[in-house]
């Protein structure tokens, strides 16, 4: 077990008006962890991570990093921490290298020339580095912003929407660079609502909506844990109900009595083995079918999930 990086206790942030966009959120986060936060727009994710990084105050609870109260000792835990904004915020007439540079040397890090050049050079930028960040097509941006956050060599690093608004090729280029940075050791935090982000980086998985987190898990245990299959098996002949040879399976027919739908399992493979048992037992009752469609549940399902038993229970 990693020690904690990051520990979140009770967190509001209440702003003028009385709109609420955290409320009490609890989260740690280990060292050495792709953690992904996952909500749709207007969840409380920005909140979050401004609060965390000094941007945003919050009206109620505790940050600790590294071990320390972030309320005691905001500037020396901020010096270790990287941020990726969602928003191109930038000296849109600076060279990129200059630029880079310069973020290094706000966090009192000393000039490192290589160093620079190294980072440049691992994001595809090194070839425009005395470019004016206003010349570079918007993925090329996105991928300053990171080398701006990279620069002062942080130990937590948050990413809030890293992919938002940039092409495939750009975004694949992106996870290797996010799991490059966590074999240097970086623990990652980042912000998606690009479920297959998650699904492809992540350890664990958190989700978030209207301030509060509904859950918090190792990703391939919630996806075991909430996991489903679906099958349905197209009839070559309309039943008029359901034979009792196939009543012990988890399966409905559909009102034309042309198909049935089966849901099950339990997202670690047990629902795929229960619908190769429910098409032997059809074939031993007699009954024929023409096709199967079976899918397993995503991270997509489950989040999708989530929030419409949260709409219900409101």
């Amino acid at each position: 077990m990693h020690d904690p990086i990051l520990e979140i206790s009770g967190l509001t942030k209440v702003y003028t008006g009385g709109t609420k966009a955290l409320e009490d959120v609890d989260l740690t986060i280990r060292k050495g962890e792709i953690f992904a936060l996952l909500g749709p727009n207007g969840a409380g994710k920005t909140t979050l991570i401004g609060a965390v990084c000094g941007l945003v105050r919050p009206t109620g609870g505790t940050i600790r990093a590294f071990g320390g109260d972030m309320a005691h000792d905001w500037r020396s835990a901020r010096a270790r921490i990287g941020l990726v904004p969602q928003e191109l915020s930038t000296d849109m007439f600076e060279p990129v290298e200059r630029a880079v540079a310069y973020s290094r040397g706000l966090f009192g890090q000393p000039h490192d020339k290589a160093r620079i050049e190294e980072i440049l050079r691992s994001l595809s930028l090194w070839d425009k580095r005395k470019a004016q960040i206003r010349e570079l097509s918007g993925g090329m941006k996105r991928r300053v912003l990171i080398a701006k956050a990279l620069a002062h060599e942080p130990e937590l690093l948050f990413l809030d929407e890293p992919t938002a608004g940039v092409d495939v090729e750009l975004r694949k280029d992106m996870w290797r660079l996010i799991a490059a940075m966590r074999e240097r050791g970086v623990t990652i935090i980042l912000t998606t609502h690009y479920i297959e982000e998650a699904e492809e980086m992540a350890d664990r998985v958190g989700i978030i909506n209207k301030g509060r987190i509904l859950m918090v898990d190792e990703k391939a245990a919630m996806m075991a844990r909430l996991g489903r299959t679906e099958a349905r098996i197209a009839l070559a002949q309309p039943l008029p109900q359901l034979p009792d040879a196939i009543a012990r399976f988890p399966v409905e027919l559909t009102a034309d009595g042309m198909a049935l739908v089966y849901r099950g399992g339990d997202g670690t493979g047990k629902g795929r083995a229960e619908v190769a048992g429910l098409t032997k037992a059809l074939v031993a009752a007699g009954i024929d079918y023409c096709g199967i469609d079976i899918h397993d549940s995503s991270l997509e399902d489950i989040f999708v999930g989530l929030l419409g038993q949260q709409r219900e229970a409101a």
